[in-house]
């Protein structure tokens, strides 16, 4: 889940720095989307899978999902945060986990590399996919999950909250996630590719504890540029702010439950 962001050593409370334990709070909502892509890689012809990478493995689910499909297979987890590499290593030790810069890696052959919520952190995809299927064994499958939401109110939000006059200076320019459409990749890789399969699929994920529910779903993924960037006087507004915001672009149910929408784009691309 993590790859190339900035790094903070502060140690209070809305800390924004890759950290497992804020990651996992939503674990059981963040899982489902790769159990779906997992799913849907197909069979290796005529074989049984070798090896398998989950690039961006952060505290070991997505690893978890991927070693179950492929029991008999050499698992590999990387990631660029030593404490999703730390928390991975606890919660399955029997495979391996290193920490690694998805953006220069480069490896394989593998029968199936899984990238689950982290390519979107990456630029060049024109680049990136390309190189990544030329790491795959003929046959194998490149699966991909992205968040598909800049166009959702709670990013929507945070480029509003960020453009406060308090802060806009120095969070200018702060949400520049790579994300493109279908139209974008099927046909880069159906020309490197013998099958591309894209889909998109919108969960409702039902969060108790009303807009700061929300807000502490976003504080383990997208509003970590921003936090990143603030001393913790302007974190904490901003993140009052931004809660204040939340609380009326997702009203709570009766109940004190908020529905919170997400948008995800999957690809499965064999080689």
């Amino acid at each position: 889940m993590s790859q190339n962001q900035p790094s903070n050593t502060s140690h209070t409370p809305t800390n924004p720095a890759w950290q497992a334990s804020q990651y996992v709070k939503f674990e059981d909502e963040r899982t489902r989307p790769v159990r779906d892509l997992v799913a849907a890689i197909p069979e290796l012809p005529g074989r049984d899978a070798g090896r398998v990478v989950d690039i961006g493995c952060g505290p070991g689910n997505s690893t978890e999902v991927l070693a179950a499909r492929y029991a008999q297979a050499q698992v590999l987890g990387l990631d660029s945060s030593q404490d999703m590499v730390d928390a991975a290593r606890k919660r399955l030790p029997q495979f391996q986990f290193d920490v690694a810069d998805i953006g220069a890696w480069k490896d394989g052959p593998f029968d199936v590399i899984l990238a689950n919520a982290v390519l979107q952190w990456l630029p060049d995809h024109e680049t990136l996919y390309p190189r990544l299927v030329a790491c795959l064994a003929p046959g194998g499958s490149l699966a991909v999950q992205t968040p598909d939401n800049l166009d959702e109110p709670a990013h929507r939000l945070m480029r509003e909250v960020a453009a406060d006059p308090r802060w806009a200076d120095t969070l200018k320019g702060t949400e520049r996630t790579a994300r493109h459409g279908a139209a974008f990749y099927y046909p880069m890789l159906r020309a490197l590719c013998s099958r591309v399969d894209i889909w998109r699929t919108t969960y409702y994920h039902p969060l108790a504890g009303g807009a700061p529910a929300v807000v502490e779903w976003f504080k383990g993924s997208a509003l970590r540029p921003f936090l990143t960037k603030l001393d913790d006087a302007s974190r904490e507004a901003f993140l009052a702010r931004y809660t204040e915001e939340i609380a009326k672009a997702y009203p709570a149910l009766p109940d004190g439950t908020v529905l919170l929408p997400f948008p995800r784009l999957f690809v499965v691309a064999t080689r």
